[in-house]
């Protein structure tokens, strides 16, 4: 938009995208799970993949699929739809300035891979690999037991980061080969997201989170692997992680993390949220969060009197049910301007703390938008925001 805040416009690289669909052995399948019995199955997750591409690229523009309405609800019949993108499908990636930085990016619950297209194209233009899962069980068009959700989310954030190392070294058979550069990892999220990436990346689940779920799994303990309580769990925060985006993370209303939990989280964490979030909930839940990360360089962006849809690309039609128009619609603020202040902040954050970027003049800002116009922003643009920082 003419108004976009500096970063928010696309970087230098023209961008690839490709369908990758990988397979996690031998997971718990939560989904036929019955009494004490925890059955195993190969877990499929179809991913979306952008990157940067070579200079001179011919190729089909690409058109995302996705669907409207649930297969699991009869009010809302699931109904396909697509949208067009700016990258290029299938094209030949740029090796030549590689690797690059590795940003791994959860959708909500339901959602799917292509739910932040604006973002994720934006971010491999400005040279990042960038990698969108479909959570299987949580998407439209495969919803399952909020329980699998619960439990698999940051597994596979970290299922996901290990198999593009795996593609990175395999050679010069596969595309990624050479491309990805998985020591300087980003993992983003939104709302059920930002629940796993937070997980993934140190935020152990409280006890009492984990006896819930345990009575809604008839006793299975699996989702206590992801506490602190287990000795096990903080082997598994990933060095290679080096920062944290959360839109509107769930969990904090519903008790998923206690005080220590929290503090465990020591990865620089950006946090965005709406003041009116009815999903996730404000003061005791995105910002209760952001104050109990005592350990970590953290961020809060606020949308003022915005509610819990601070991520998704903006609604496809406005003749759309209103029931779907809801679920990618924000009722205060235009979706448009939402996405490109998106693009400028996240860009700021990972290029500081992936890239080593001089950016800090675009997150060291007053509290308030109106005490004085924000740094990369025109006169007048820089409204209805708010931003805080808090280090260690």
């Amino acid at each position: 938009m003419p108004d976009a805040p500096e970063l928010a416009r696309p970087g230098a690289f023209r961008v690839g995208v490709r369908t990758l669909e990988l397979v996690h052995a031998n997971q718990p399948d939560i989904q036929k799970g019955s009494g004490v019995e925890m059955p195993v199955y190969d877990r499929p997750l179809r991913v979306e993949v952008w990157y940067p591409a070579q200079e001179k690229i011919t190729g089909t523009t690409a058109e995302y699929s996705d669907f409207l309405g649930s297969a699991s609800d009869p009010d809302r019949p699931l109904t396909p739809f697509t949208f067009p993108g700016r990258a290029a499908r299938n094209v030949a990636p740029n090796t030549s300035e590689g690797p690059y930085p590795l940003v791994i990016v959860s959708h909500g619950y339901l959602g799917s891979r292509v739910l932040m297209t604006y973002l994720t194209e934006n971010l491999a233009s400005k040279g990042y690999l960038v990698v969108a899962i479909d959570h299987t069980e949580s998407t439209h068009e495969n919803p399952g037991k909020f329980t699998s959700t619960l439990y698999h989310r940051p597994l596979d954030d970290l299922f996901v980061l290990n198999e593009m190392d795996r593609f990175n070294r395999s050679g010069e058979g596969h595309f990624l080969s050479g491309m990805v550069d998985v020591s300087r990892t980003a993992l983003l999220g939104y709302s059920m997201g930002g629940y796993g990436v937070l997980n993934a990346a140190g935020a152990g689940f409280a006890p009492g989170f984990v006896g819930a779920f345990s009575q809604m799994t008839a006793g299975s303990q699996l989702l206590a692997t992801r506490s602190l309580s287990d000795p096990s769990y903080s082997g598994t925060v990933d060095p290679r992680v080096k920062a944290i985006v959360a839109f509107a993370p769930w969990g904090m209303q519903r008790g998923a993390w206690d005080s220590e939990g929290l503090k465990n989280l020591r990865i620089p964490t950006f946090f965005i949220a709406g003041s009116e979030d009815d999903i996730s909930g404000y003061e005791d839940g995105v910002k209760a969060i952001y104050e109990g990360a005592l350990n970590a360089e953290r961020y809060l962006l606020t949308y003022l009197n915005a509610r819990h849809n601070v991520a998704p690309n903006p609604p496809v039609s406005p003749y759309l049910e209103p029931a779907d128009y809801m679920h990618y619609s924000e009722p205060v603020w235009d979706e448009r301007r939402i996405n490109n202040i998106n693009q400028h902040f996240v860009t700021a954050f990972l290029g500081i703390y992936l890239k080593g970027m001089e950016y800090g003049k675009f997150l060291d800002l007053p509290v308030n938008s109106l005490d004085e116009t924000w740094t990369g922003y025109m006169p007048r643009t820089s409204i209805g925001l708010e931003m805080r920082h808090s280090a260690p």
